[in-house]
């Protein structure tokens, strides 16, 4: 009997060490399976400027993991045509397909069921300025949108014309011409701009649309009209890189807000239906868009997904931003001109990166990060393209940091109220805006309308404001305001942190990995299925041995 366990524990202690070898093997392979997995093919993509700056950082940040993509901002509807002529892998614009165009232009005819939108950022179009008074930079120029439309229809033309100077009571404006600055491209941002023009000023845009000599096809364009005494320039770069420039006094272009931001300038804070003149800071952007309709009908890939901003620029809300909207990546649904499958595997990584991770970026950048329903709603765009490794992303470890795990908008949720001085009337907030945030402008107008009192968080990175969240505008109590509901009427006030303190949180805090993995979709993957095979032998080579040899002792006599 004691020889019996003497061979039985010698039996068992070579069958476990092969065990081990075999485990250890086939561990090993397991690990060099996903590195021979995630190698990627180089994709090329173009069109939008507007946002390109979002588009650059994710693109930078996916090369640690093998991906290199290639962009080319050369406008939207560059992009819409690249895409259908199938000289690009994707295209990324700020407006769908023009199938049935109103301003005179071709119809744009890709091909059916070969494409899908995909909300990528979110964000204001702003107008960067170039003014100063008595040699001191304006950073808090306010304006109407009526003024606005009149200015870039050339109805206003001078900068101390009486109607700016009834939206500046703390500013004595300069007797000196306005230079309009505007898109020469095909750009998505001129279409979006006319047609919030013919939406809330039909006549303006009308009377202009005939002076520049495009009637009657006056429909909203991608291609903005011009009349003497404007400037064309190429790209969001080339309006913001113009009105940059010390020749440019007096000029004002409409660009996405990060080139405001990046070039150190101000944005004109913009009158909102409420009264108030805002800026599209992250916050100010995803409260407004809450109002924005997103053509849900699945059924129909042509529409789904794309917006209808006409509740944005009504929004009663007084952090409204007017001119906010969301811009798009155009995925292939098939395999079509340079595009292959192979292709599909890098474009489809890249895409979940940007709809997760990446929008940790958008805040810093000059973005507001996308929703929790657009980023639930892209995945199944995602999965169209072929060659995708389709993921199964628990949307609650998403990385995305606009919402909790719960859904959530914490953008929304914690916008702070605009300041008392910020609402139409006989005083004005000298506190800058955009990229100059930290510069305040002297008083030169009224001096009882000047006020350097609390405004909102401007300073997208290092947030020094004071402004606290409020349910009443121009408060200074520290609450925050849930907007869950779906209407202007389903507001509620809660106690909470200042709108500055939530932002930090947000650029600053996850509670998620930045190196989230995302796992296969369909069942077991193959690493998966190889260690749950490699541990079943391992526990029969270790455990049945000894389970027999204990049998067989108890049967002898």
């Amino acid at each position: 009997m004691r020889l019996a366990r003497t061979v039985g524990s010698r039996g068992r202690l070579p069958g476990a060490l092969a065990a081990a070898a075999i485990l250890a093997t086939a561990i090993t392979v397991v690990r060099v399976g996903p590195a021979a997995a995630t190698s990627y093919v180089p994709i090329s993509g173009q069109g939008s400027t507007w946002s390109e700056n979002a588009l650059a950082q994710w693109i930078k940040d996916v090369q640690q993991y093998g991906m290199r993509i290639n962009y080319d901002g050369d406008g939207s509807t560059q992009g819409r045509q690249a895409f259908i002529a199938g000289t690009t892998d994707f295209a990324a614009s700020d407006i769908p397909f023009q199938t049935n165009p109103n301003d005179g232009s071709a119809p744009e005819t890709p091909m059916p069921n070969s494409f899908a939108y995909m909300p990528i950022t979110a964000g204001g179009t702003v107008f960067m300025y170039n003014l100063t008074i008595d040699g001191q930079r304006v950073t808090n120029l306010r304006l109407s949108g009526q003024n606005i439309a009149k200015i870039f229809a050339g109805q206003i033309t001078n900068w101390d014309n009486p109607a700016i100077a009834a939206d500046n009571p703390a500013l004595s404006l300069p007797n000196e011409p306005i230079v309009p600055v505007v898109r020469s491209d095909g750009a998505g941002s001129s279409f979006e701009f006319s047609e919030w023009m013919i939406n809330q000023y039909p006549s303006i845009w009308n009377s202009f649309c005939n002076t520049a000599g495009r009637a009657p096809t006056c429909g909203p364009t991608s291609f903005y009209p011009t009349v003497p005494g404007m400037i064309a320039q190429s790209g969001d770069l080339g309006v913001a890189g113009y009105v940059a420039q010390n020749y440019a006094a007096g000029s004002i272009g409409y660009v996405e807000y990060s080139y405001a931001v990046n070039a150190h300038f101000p944005v004109v804070n913009m009158l909102n239906a409420a009264g108030y003149y805002t800026e599209p800071t992250p916050q100010n952007v995803a409260v407004s868009l809450l109002q924005a309709q997103i053509n849900m009908d699945a059924s129909n890939p042509a529409v789904y997904l794309t917006e209808n901003l006409s509740n944005v620029y009504t929004d009663p809300d007084p952090r409204s931003y007017p001119l906010s909207s969301y811009s798009y990546l155009i995925l292939p649904t098939t395999v079509q001109g340079q595009f292959t499958a192979d292709k599909g595997k890098t474009l489809a990584a890249f895409s979940y990166y940007a709809m997760c991770q990446g929008q940790q970026d958008s805040a810093s950048l000059g973005y507001s990060p996308m929703p929790i329903n657009l980023v639930e709603a892209s995945f199944a765009q995602i999965a169209k393209i072929p060659g995708a490794d389709v993921q199964n992303i628990n949307i609650q470890s998403c990385n995305n940091p606009t919402f909790t795990p719960s859904g959530q908008n914490l953008l929304a949720q914690d916008a702070p109220q605009p300041p008392a001085c910020d609402k139409q009337g006989p005083t004005q907030c000298t506190s800058g805006t955009g990229g100059a945030a930290t510069v305040s402008t002297p008083v030169s107008g009224s001096k009882k309308a000047g006020v350097a009192g609390p405004a909102p968080a401007r300073s997208l990175k290092s947030p020094t404001a004071t402004t606290s969240a409020g349910a009443t505008p121009g408060s200074s109590t520290s609450t925050t305001v849930s907007t869950t509901g779906t209407g202007p009427g389903s507001v509620t006030a809660t106690t909470g942190p200042s709108g500055d303190e939530a932002l930090r949180r947000i650029l600053n805090t996850s509670p998620y990995p930045a190196n989230m993995t995302l796992t296969a979709a369909r069942g077991w993957s193959l690493n998966q299925a190889l260690i749950a095979l490699v541990t079943l032998a391992v526990l029969m080579v270790i455990v049945v041995p000894g389970l027999v040899a204990r049998r067989m002792r108890k049967r002898r006599p």
